[in-house]
């Protein structure tokens, strides 16, 4: 059993900055001590000599995280991103000039599906700006060179056609961005329907070559899991064939783990499989990613002062 220590009540006052809230839930226990943690895990391994990897699930982009996952990616935060179909086409739709508004949960979705307005949750998303996003896709892809190409290939080259986009900072910072599942959103639904006239050969595969190479040549590794899903999977697979695991790991997740799916799976549970080092420094902090995630970042970046 660990040396017990008492727990230190928080002080809040008028002028703290994140990272002074953020000492103060230190001293405290439940959500507050494991915030506290990760800010600590955090700047730890941007400090060190370490592969950043960022998982990116759930719905980020389209509540408003897209200039932080871009400013990540700018400042050398995250050397390796893996996301979702749906946050890359979030945050394209954006840089096309369309735009997410505040709306409502509690509403009449068959009189949004009326006015042709998208709910996520309290994020409306009105058609015609994925009508935007869908003719605008289909010039990208009709651009590009119609090469064989691994997913992470075609979407650097989607970065290099829209710069304002997390696509666009990454291919800048030759930072790759795979998206295994891209079949399951709306751009394999566009390419698809491309393929239909226009050759595109994509290989679903060879991003796994890849991404094996960035693991195995990495000094150290750590990881920054946003909910679980594939991005999640994705990632920690990787060590299930390499000869060293995570050296830290942090997931910010609303999920429990007893259903057994993996976005509730513990950092713990990982280490049975040597994804997760035994002595890595590991912590998940259960709350909504929109509030933790720039929590953690705010307060990181007021330490290194960047």
């Amino acid at each position: 059993m660990n040396e017990l220590r008492s727990i230190k009540q928080m002080r809040i006052n008028s002028t703290m900055t994140v990272n002074q809230l953020v000492n103060e839930m230190s001293g405290a226990a439940l959500g507050a001590g494991r915030l506290a943690e990760a800010v600590d895990i955090y700047e730890e391994m941007l400090r060190d000599e370490t592969t950043k990897f960022f998982g990116l699930a759930g719905a980020m982009t389209p509540a408003g995280m897209r200039l932080v996952i871009k400013d990540m990616i700018k400042d050398g935060h995250i050397d390796v991103l893996v996301t979702t179909g749906a946050n890359i086409i979030h945050d394209l739709i954006e840089a096309f000039g369309g735009c997410h508004y505040k709306g409502t949960s509690q509403t009449d979705d068959v009189d949004l599906r009326h006015q042709q307005i998208n709910r996520i949750f309290d994020v409306f998303l009105p058609e015609h700006h994925f009508t935007l996003f869908e003719e605008k896709i289909l010039e990208i892809l009709a651009d590009i060179d119609q090469k064989d190409l691994s997913i992470r290939e075609l979407l650097t080259e989607m970065g290099l056609r829209v710069e304002d986009s997390i696509l666009g900072v990454a291919a800048k910072k030759d930072v790759p961005v795979f998206c295994p599942a891209i079949a399951d959103s709306a751009i394999g639904l566009q390419a698809w329907l491309h393929t239909q006239t226009q050759k595109l050969s994509v290989d679903a595969f060879r991003d796994m070559h890849e991404f094996m190479d960035i693991c195995y040549h990495a000094k150290k590794t750590g990881a920054i899991f946003i909910g679980g899903g594939v991005p999640k999977n994705f990632i920690l697979q990787s060590m299930i064939v390499m000869p060293k695991s995570f050296d830290y790991a942090i997931q910010l997740t609303t999920d429990r783990p007893e259903a057994g799916g993996l976005s509730g799976a513990t950092l713990s549970e990982a280490k049975s499989w040597g994804k997760v080092a035994e002595n890595a420094r590991a912590v998940t902090v259960y709350g909504d990613a929109t509030i933790t995630l720039p929590i953690i970042v705010a307060a990181v970046r007021e330490r290194l002062r960047q």
